[in-house]
């Protein structure tokens, strides 16, 4: 079993964290922050890393920049 504690939020805050539940369809205020998280995270990779976005190809054999004869 998961251990739990309990936050202290205003009411706004638990109203705003409930009706966020009910748009991302999310089981419990748990879940809710947890999407929330991901979400945060993914921005800030896609921020950081976004910049040659689609322009990353795989390395091939003549990218070594070697003589391998």
């Amino acid at each position: 079993m998961k251990e739990t504690t309990t936050i202290r939020v205003s009411k706004k805050t638990a109203e705003t964290l409930e009706n966020l539940r009910e748009k991302l369809n999310a089981q419990n205020l748990d879940e809710t922050i947890q999407l929330l998280v991901k979400k945060q995270r993914k921005a800030a990779l896609d921020k950081g890393f976004g910049i040659a976005k689609n322009r990353i190809k795989p390395f091939t054999e003549e990218d070594r920049g070697e003589d391998r004869n």
